[in-house]
Formats: C-alpha cells, structure tokens, sequence
C-alpha cells in the first residue's frame, strides 16, 4: 500500500527522496514499536533495517526495546538458578 503525504517543497527540497522515504519509514516504523501497535521485528521490517539495526535506531531515538521494571527484571533473576 502506499500513501501520498502533500510537503511543502522548500521542506524537502534540500533532501534526496530516497534518504527522505527511508527516514519516513523509519520513523513510522518507531512511531508504533513504541505505542507496542508492532513487535520489534515487525518494525524492523517496516523499517527496513534488520533487528540490530532497528535496536540501533531505538537506542539513538531513546526508545525503550525492553519493557520491563525493576522490580520484574529483580523477580526474573531471582527465579534464575545460578547455583
């Protein structure tokens, strides 16, 4: 499927189109990773990065990859046995 989104050309002017539509989909691509509207490999995809690379991107966006407490990641490694 595509969509047509209408930019003012001094905004994009100074971009190459394939550097912008990457962009684009990346950004969308984090946009619903971190409303959780996609997995991280979905969004990888769509961005179309493989997962470390998409990781990457989450790390530089400052977006979560893990959801997961303190107090959860406590009880997690509480239910390891280490012994």
């Amino acid at each position: 499927m595509q969509i047509a989104i209408d930019l003012p050309n001094d905004f994009v002017s100074f971009q190459v189109l394939p550097d912008l539509q990457q962009e684009i989909r990346a950004s969308y691509a984090l946009w619903l990773y971190q409303r959780a509207r996609v997995t991280l490999g979905r969004a990888a995809q769509l961005a179309g990065l493989d997962i470390y690379d998409f990781m990457t991107l989450c790390k530089h966006s400052r977006v979560p990859v893990l959801d997961l407490s303190r107090a959860d990641l406590v009880d997690d490694l509480a239910q390891l046995d280490l012994a």
